[in-house]
């Protein structure tokens, strides 16, 4: 194989493979300019943090410092293969903007302090407010990019210690709805699918799930099986001409907001031409009949109206999943940030139940997560749910939550459902809440209506937190900054979205004065004096494997079992699925074998909302619905998007990711040729509205809604008319592009709406109204969009996105014995 420039080919040389064959190894690696492998003091065990695939790697180490890393042959997940932000994005380590010392505001302005200065203010502020309002007055809002033993530190911290039940996470924004979904159709979280399902699949349908940018090695590893024998057939739901969409044997682009009655259109024709496994409908699941009534009146004609799809590619697309003998599906954001979420991935669930597409090899749903440690924030109890899985509506979870914690149950809050996202800043905007601890994420960036949400972070009576390596736009309104430790300077587990357990170790010092997130949150408990019943502190570990072995009897017994893995049997070779237990000691690749599934009313982690209202199902509701623990076939009935386009507002405003940044670009954005690859931020308009318009390439763009304004460059691609596009990784605080009034211009959520789903409480950020005009003539300069993803230019000549000399990675095959 050899040197490759990754930018300009993201998913690297092929390696061809067929149906039921394994993999083939590919191992990638890239390393500091003018170093080899020769070169290197130490190699270093971890894995991606910079997407939610899980990609397992080593870090490269010289003189104490990261330069550079190397895909893991012997792991499951990736066979050895790397992506772009994989490659390149460790350099944001390095940053010369990397927080050394603590901050803390004096008159106004951060200035530099000691750690004891700044957590006696942190913790002193705590105090305060618990001995003046209570611990409904303190909410912590956290990430998806933390460590699993960080996570279920201030999961106990949160809920055990102080009491208070408005703990969420940045996954409330990207991947909230994959666990309700789950809840849903299943009773609890767990994916049901495995990355070995795509090995063997016939069918693979991507809802609303550019795989081939934001999970670019899970992508490799369908364009290998398409370019051996027998390769599946893809579907593909995205009203952008993604590159999965070039693959596609059948492209769906829905008009935004009507995902819901695209699936039950294609639910009305599997069960019009009984695509049914009617014996294993019958035998693990309930709400069948629900189904077949609500999709009675869905045909493909009514579809083809509401979603403007052609009718004949919605039966071909039915005819695929209908006919399949092996199906995988896939979900990500063109549907968990649309209008009915939670109602639109349930009925990819369904369509898996019905067709009996669970539980073996090349059947399964990966309703995906967006971060790295997402699945950990939901199992850890960081982000709205319980540790565990646990039912926060059963009380004998509580007194079982209560014994691992040796506290008293009545102390844990469970008079509701623990406080989403959303609900947090309206109580921080209200002023109920008045200390917010934020770790490791940018919400003045990543949070919808951001006039809004910096009038709401910038109050004076709200004691800000904020726990990061950079000053982000954030950090700049916090009271204190703490200086935290990242990847590859402190050791932990983290888990991916097919359920695979990873080590990541301490490779490298951090800089300065930064401290791991487990050692701020272990001395800011230490300085509350949290205590357990007995009067022995709460939090009884003091190093990442002791929070682990903490976590592992948490989990006794639970759907995410970790009770059979250790740091020891997690090192020198592959991640591990769980559950991982004495009845699985290797980890177990497929759940729901044999339609065995968690959703016992005694033993289940939900049970279920209404997916209009969010109402929660009650205990006795669901016992008699599902008494037998079977699958819920949950119907839902396609409602009108709330915000729609008006003469005004004539287009579809729709945000997104691209392949080479993550989030708000605190990483990548540092990272010189994931930088060069996508700048600025850009506009996306189709060829047909540009025309219309009168706009050419490279155009700067004014596009508003009701909420604001942004600048963007035009990039006319092969997006679907009457929609736009931004990327949202771009802050507010950037150079402005143009002749942009002020520096607030660049950010996509300025745009967009306060509005969530009802049942999974995640915001919706692809359906705003939005107008567009023009602001100045392009000079013949094109939109700084990337030429090789969704964002490639139609009709235009512009020169194609590349790497420098930089930005060549070694690409190195393996046999099947391991030997290159």
């Amino acid at each position: 194989m050899g040197r490759v420039d990754r930018i300009a080919e993201p998913w690297g040389t092929r390696t061809a493979y067929g149906p039921g064959e394994e993999w083939p190894v590919r191992v990638d690696a890239h390393l500091a300019e003018g170093l080899t492998e020769s070169d290197v003091d130490s190699w270093t065990q971890s894995a991606s943090i910079l997407h939610s695939n899980g990609d397992a790697l080593d870090i490269a180490v010289k003189d104490g410092r990261i330069v550079g890393v190397r895909g893991r042959a012997e792991d499951r997940v990736n066979h050895g293969r790397l992506g772009p932000k994989d490659l390149y994005g460790w350099q944001a380590n390095h940053s010369p903007d990397r927080l050394t010392r603590p901050l803390i505001r004096r008159d106004g302005e951060l200035v530099e302090c000691d750690w004891e200065t700044a957590m006696a203010a942190v913790a002193g502020r705590t105090t305060e407010l618990l001995e003046e309002r209570g611990p409904s007055s303190i909410a912590f809002y956290t990430s998806g990019q933390l460590f699993l033993e960080e996570y279920y530190t201030l999961g106990l911290i949160a809920h055990g210690g102080i009491g208070t039940s408005h703990v969420d996470g940045n996954t409330r924004l990207c991947t909230a709805t994959a666990a309700a979904a789950l809840k849903e159709s299943f009773a609890s979280d767990g994916q049901p699918g495995s990355y070995t399902d795509i090995d063997h699949a016939d069918v693979i349908c991507l809802y609303g799930h550019n795989m081939a940018e934001t999970q670019t090695v899970l992508w490799t590893r369908i364009l290998d099986r398409l370019a051996g024998p027998n390769p599946p057939k893809i579907v593909c739901v995205d009203p952008r001409r993604t590159p999965v969409a070039d693959h596609a044997t059948v492209h769906l682009a829905p008009r935004p907001g009507t995902n819901v009655m695209l699936m039950n259109a294609l639910l009305h024709e599997l069960l019009e031409h009984d695509w049914v496994d009617h014996g294993y409908v019958e035998a693990h699941a309930v709400g069948f009949a629900e189904l077949e009534k609500m999709t009675r009146g869905c045909t493909v004609e009514r579809a083809a109206k509401v979603c403007d799809v052609p009718a004949e590619e919605l039966r071909e697309a039915a005819r695929l999943i209908g006919s399949s003998q092996r199906l995988v599906s896939t979900v990500l954001q063109g549907f968990y940030q649309s209008h009915q979420s939670t109602a639109a991935a349930v009925q990819v669930n369904n369509v898996h139940i019905v067709r009996g597409m669970l539980g073996r090899p090349g059947c399964g749903i990966l309703q995906m997560n967006g971060q790295p440690t997402a699945q950990n924030t939901r199992e850890a109890g960081a982000d709205g749910d319980l540790p565990a899985f646990r039912n926060w509506s059963n009380d004998a979870h509580i007194e079982d939550l209560a014994r691992v914690w040796n506290i008293d149950p009545m102390d844990i809050p469970h008079y509701t459902s623990p406080t989403h996202a959303m609900q947090i800043m309206r109580y921080v905007e209200d002023g109920s809440v008045r200390l917010l601890y934020v770790t490791a994420t940018n919400p003045a960036v990543s949070m919808p209506e951001l006039a809004r949400m910096r009038s709401i972070l910038s109050q004076e009576r709200l004691f800000l937190v904020v726990q990061d390596i950079f000053l982000s736009e954030t950090a700049q309104l916090a009271d204190v900054v703490l200086p935290a430790a990242t990847w590859g300077e402190k050791t932990g587990t983290f888990t991916n979205v097919d359920r695979t357990v990873h080590l990541s170790e301490k490779a490298v010092e951090p800089p300065g004065e930064a401290r791991p997130d487990l050692d701020i949150l272990l001395d800011y408990a230490r300085r509350l004096d949290l205590r357990d019943k007995d009067g022995d502190p709460l939090v009884k570990w003091t190093t990442p494997e002791e929070a682990f072995e903490g976590w592992k009897e948490c989990t006794r017994g639970r759907p995410c079992d970790y009770t059979g893995l250790s740091y020891d049997k997690l090192r020198g070779g592959s991640g591990i699925q769980w559950p991982c237990n004495d009845e699985h000691p290797d980890g177990t690749e497929h759940i729901y074998v044999d339609g065995r599934f968690w959703s016992d009313p005694s033993y289940c982690e939900s049970y279920g909302k209404d997916l209009v209202t969010g109402a929660p199902v009650s205990p006795t509701e669901y016992k008699a619905l599902n008494p037998e623990a079977k699958a819920v076939i949950k119907a839902a009935e396609y409602l009108p998007p709330h915000e729609v386009p008006t003469a005004d507002h004539p287009f579809h405003l729709i945000s997104g990711r691209t392949l080479y940044h993550f989030h708000t670009r605190t990483k990548t954005g540092r990272a010189p040729q994931l930088q060069a690859a996508a700048r600025e931020v850009w506009v996306e308009a189709s060829a047909g509205d540009a025309a219309r318009a009168g706009w050419a390439e490279g155009d700067l763009l004014r596009i508003s809604t009701e909420r604001g304004e942004v600048h963007a460059r035009l990039r006319i691609s092969g997006i679907r008319d009457g929609v736009l596009f931004l990327p949202f990784h771009y802050g507010y605080w950037d150079t402005p592009v143009g002749d942009g009034p002020d520096r607030h211009t660049r950010a996509a959520n300025e745009l967009t709406r306060t509005d969530w789903d009802a049942a999974s409480k995640q915001p919706i950020f692809k359906t705003a109204a939005a107008a567009a005009t023009r602001v100045s003539a392009s000079d013949g300069t094109p939109a700084p969009a990337p030429t090789t993803t969704a964002s490639r230019p139609v009709g235009a000549a512009v020169p194609p996105t590349r790497g420098d000399d930089t930005a060549l990675s070694e690409e190195t095959l393996h046999d099947q014995e391991g030997a290159r």
